[in-house]
């Protein structure tokens, strides 16, 4: 279970504004990746706190239940998106970052100290703590975490009504089996990433 180990840490240091950071879409074929900033209060204390896991350890249903309860007691929220075409363009590291500094620009008032999944942002001057799997071992990412993959599903699920045959709302643009055989059978959307295989070799064999 994430815990609030880390923040209680750097709130004894001083530090009152702390936003964790996570992203959803990093390892998708499809659509955009996108980014959360969230700053919560140094003491938390409402019934569902114990639900909070990473995102990816939760059901759908708990996971829109959660980005609810998440939304009314954060201090702060900011949500960052580089589309597919960034992602192509600049790489997914580059995105990825891209995407976490969108979101914490959106974030009033503003960070004192970041608390980032796997990764740290030297393009942002603020004092930054990298977490190896931190989205199940800190409370304020885990909670990052469920507001980018709510966020980026919802999107997935519009994308599938202007994308249909594709099962995008379903795999969320994953390479599962399903969403494979689509792309041999239909080939790839306006918003499949071509710079990620298998898609780039499907490209490339069309010409």
């Amino acid at each position: 279970m994430p815990s609030f180990t880390e923040e209680k840490l750097l709130e004894a240091q001083g530090y009152r504004y702390i936003a964790g950071i996570d992203e959803a879409g990093r390892g998708s074929l499809a659509g955009p990746v996108v980014a959360a900033a969230v700053i919560l209060p140094c003491h938390v204390d409402t019934p569902w706190l114990n639900r909070v896991k990473d995102s990816k350890q939760l059901s759908p249903a708990r996971r829109e239940s959660l980005f609810y309860h998440i939304h009314e007691v954060a201090i702060s929220l900011g949500i960052g998106i580089a589309p597919h075409e960034v992602v192509d363009a600049r790489g997914i590291i580059k995105a990825t970052r891209l995407a976490m500094k969108l979101a914490i620009d959106q974030l009033w008032p503003p960070p004192e100290f970041l608390l980032i999944d796997y990764m740290r942002l030297p393009e942002v001057p603020l004092p930054q703590k990298g977490i190896t799997n931190g989205d199940s071992l800190c409370f304020s990412i885990a909670c990052a975490s469920i507001m980018a993959k709510v966020t980026r599903d919802h999107l997935m699920i519009e994308f599938d009504g202007t994308y249909p045959g594709y099962g995008l709302a379903r795999h969320k643009g994953y390479g599962t089996k399903g969403h494979l055989a689509c792309l041999r059978r239909l080939g790839p959307s306006p918003i499949h990433r071509q710079s990620f295989k298998p898609v780039k070799d499907m490209i490339h064999q069309e010409k």
